[in-house]
C-alpha cells in the first residue's frame, strides 16, 4: 500500500440520503454517486460527518461502505472516515477490517473527551501505527470541542510518514497558514470549509473536502482547479457566485443545508435522523431562491 495519495482538487463529503421512514435510500445514493463522478469530483469521502455517520448502525455503515465501493468501481479514489473518541476502538477497527478498497482514512480529533495536545498526539500516533492506509487528520473544533494546534499537527506530520495531510476546519486562517509555512514538503493541507477554500488555496492548500460538492460538483471542482492552476481571477468569479450559498448551507447546521439544496434540485428526500432536523422553511426558501439564480 502506497504511503501517499494525491488529494489535490475537490473531494466530496458524501451525504447519506434517507427515505421518509428514515431508512437509507440506496437508489438515491446510487444516483448521487453517478452525478458526483460524472461531474468531475476528484475523490469521495465516505462515512464522514456529513454522512450523519453517528446516527448509522454498525451494520448500516458496512452496507454503505460496500455499496459505495461497488458503485464507484475504482473510478475515483475513496477515503473512509474512521474516527472516534475511544482510541482502542479506532485502532481495533483499522487492524481487523479489510480497507483495501480505500486510498486513505480521514480521522477526526477525538470529541467530547477534550484531550490535551499530548493526548491528541498519542491518539494519532496509535492510529498511524495501526493503519494499513495513509491517514488524513481532521481538525474541526466547532464539533469536537478542542482545537488541534499547528504545533501538534506539524509534530505528527514530521514524525509519521503515513500521516499525509490534514483537513483543517478550525476557521483560523493564521493557524492554517502556520501549518502550510512549516509543514514537510509532501504534507497536504486541505480546506474543511467550502467558504474559505479559495483563499486557503492561495496560501498553499491543495484543495477541499467539500459539502457543496454534493450539489455542485462540476462548478466547485472547476473553481478549485482554476485556483490550483493560479488562475485566481476566474476562480474568484466562481467563488463569489457561491458566497451567499456558503452561509445558507450552514445556518441550520450540516448536512441539513446541503440536504435541503439536494431536495430542491429533486435529487433526494429532505430527511435527516434525529437529533438533526431539516432546515427551517425560511432557510429552505432562501436556498431555493439562490438555486434558481445559480441555475438560470
Amino acid at each position: 500500500m502506497a504511503l501517499h495519495m494525491n488529494l489535490r482538487g475537490m473531494g466530496v463529503a458524501l451525504i447519506t440520503p434517507f427515505k421518509a421512514d428514515k431508512s437509507i435510500d440506496f437508489p438515491a445514493l446510487a444516483k448521487l454517486l453517478e452525478y458526483i463522478i460524472q461531474n468531475k469530483a476528484d475523490y469521495i469521502v465516505v462515512l464522514g460527518t456529513t454522512a450523519e455517520t453517528a446516527t448509522l448502525t454498525e451494520a448500516e455503515r458496512e452496507q454503505v461502505k460496500t455499496f459505495v465501493v461497488e458503485r464507484v468501481n475504482s473510478r475515483v479514489p475513496l477515503v473512509l472516515g474512521v474516527g472516534g473518541n475511544n482510541t482502542k476502538a479506532v485502532t481495533d477497527y483499522l487492524r481487523q477490517n479489510d480497507l483495501s478498497s480505500f486510498s486513505a482514512i480521514l480521522s477526526v480529533v477525538p470529541y467530547y473527551n477534550k484531550p490535551s495536545q499530548e493526548g491528541i498526539y498519542q491518539h494519532y500516533k496509535a492510529i498511524a501505527e495501526a493503519s494499513p492506509l495513509p491517514v488524513i487528520l481532521y481538525n474541526v473544533p466547532g464539533r469536537t470541542g478542542v482545537n488541534m494546534t499547528a504545533e501538534t499537527t506539524l509534530r505528527l506530520a514530521k514524525n509519521f510518514t503515513n500521516i499525509i495531510g490534514v483537513k483543517e476546519a478550525s476557521g483560523n486562517i493564521t493557524q492554517m497558514d502556520d501549518i502550510i509555512k512549516n509543514k514537510p514538503a509532501d504534507f497536504m493541507v486541505i480546506s474543511g470549509d467550502d467558504g474559505i477554500t479559495f483563499p486557503l488555496i492561495t496560501l498553499g492548500a491543495v484543495g477541499v473536502i467539500s459539502v457543496i460538492g454534493n450539489a455542485f460538483p462540476r462548478e466547485f471542482s472547476r473553481m478549485v482547479r482554476l485556483a490550483l492552476e493560479g488562475d485566481f481571477a476566474n476562480a474568484l468569479l466562481i467563488h463569489h457566485r457561491f458566497t451567499e450559498l456558503f452561509s445558507l448551507l450552514f445556518v441550520d447546521g450540516n448536512p441539513a443545508g446541503v440536504k435541503c439544496l439536494l431536495n430542491a434540485k429533486g435529487m433526494i428526500q429532505n430527511e435527516l435522523r434525529l437529533p438533526l432536523v431539516p432546515t427551517k422553511i425560511t432557510t429552505y426558501e432562501k436556498i431555493r431562491q439562490v438555486l434558481n439564480k445559480l441555475e438560470n
